[in-house]
């Protein structure tokens, strides 16, 4: 199982190479593993921190960036500091994340600190990915920090995933849209066990006529602990929407705190957050069907985590 994750990667950064023009940073215990740019798209290697800039030229259109962390030894707490320069008018796609594989008893970390310029008129489709494996005692633990400055006329969709194995993480991000900016946001998180999970979601809409949703899914089950909370400010004409729900089970806690806040009388914000258990017609209704209770519990879960 220790290589499952390194040769997962690899494979997949194989395969896209092939289709794509694409660029890859793959870091690996604290270490650069592997890297690979193009012609429009360079990463290079801070020279003042731990961590890498990558810079996509103006105008760059269907390349993709792939930034995966591998961590493999227990004890290990590694911290980057990544920042991205996404040219006026370019349409890309980065998709970043990290993989544990903890088996030992000390507790392994990764810390990521994510800072994006999107220039004016560029789209951007941004993917975190999360993910931990271990037959061990010792922790497998996420902490990010995401911030993006959104230009004039730019548009960033993010998916933020986060549904097997971690033991506790705390996300944070911080957005500030520009004039005819768009935001989506769409956060999906899964807790079992003991595990806690935390995420921080502020934006700042600054410039006329900027738009944000934010939907969040997630699932907290057995003694898990999950707590969100969602700020939009609304600062100039611009409308936003915040959309946060959660299925609850067993014995775990959630708590969504949706805020919005206006200091314009031209923007309109809305929020709504939903907490409940699986209804028993839907259990009834994939039970009559041949699963068992476990199965169609899977199978609601799957599809509202989708």
């Amino acid at each position: 199982m220790l290589g499952s994750i390194d040769e997962k990667i690899l494979n997949i950064i194989d395969d896209v190479s092939d289709i794509f023009s694409t660029a890859h940073n793959i870091r690996k215990d604290g270490e650069k593993l592997e890297r690979s740019i193009s012609k429009n798209i360079d990463i290079v290697t801070k020279k003042d921190k731990s961590g890498i800039d990558i810079i996509i030229s103006p105008e760059t259109k269907g390349e993709s960036v792939h930034i995966p962390v591998i961590l493999t030894q227990e004890g290990i707490h590694d911290k980057v500091y990544n920042t991205f320069e996404v040219g006026a008018g370019a349409e890309v796609e980065i998709i970043a994340g990290c993989g544990i594989h903890n088996s030992g008893h000390s507790k392994s970390q990764h810390d990521g600190v994510h800072e994006f310029f999107v220039r004016k008129g560029a789209k951007l489709r941004y993917t975190e990915k999360h993910y931990a494996e271990g037959e061990g005692q010792g922790k497998k633990v996420f902490n990010s920090k995401t911030i993006l400055h959104v230009e004039e006329g730019a548009k960033v969709e993010m998916e933020l995933i986060q549904i097997k194995g971690v033991d506790d993480t705390n996300r944070e991000t911080e957005i500030y849209l520009g004039k005819e900016a768009n935001l989506v946001i769409t956060e999906r998180m899964l807790t079992d066990y003991s595990q806690t999970a935390e995420s921080h979601v502020n934006i700042s809409m600054e410039g006329e006529d900027s738009t944000a949703q934010v939907i969040s899914r997630s699932v907290a089950k057995e003694n898990s602990q999950q707590v969100f909370y969602f700020n939009v400010m609304g600062r100039n004409k611009c409308r936003g929407h915040i959309q946060c729900d959660s299925i609850i089970m067993g014995n775990a806690k959630v708590k969504s705190i949706p805020a919005i806040c206006a200091e314009n009388n031209e923007a309109e914000l809305i929020h709504e957050a939903a907490i409940g258990k699986i209804a028993n017609d839907q259990l009834m209704k994939l039970m009559s069907l041949g699963l068992t209770e476990s199965e169609a519990e899977d199978t609601i879960l799957k599809g509202f985590l989708r």
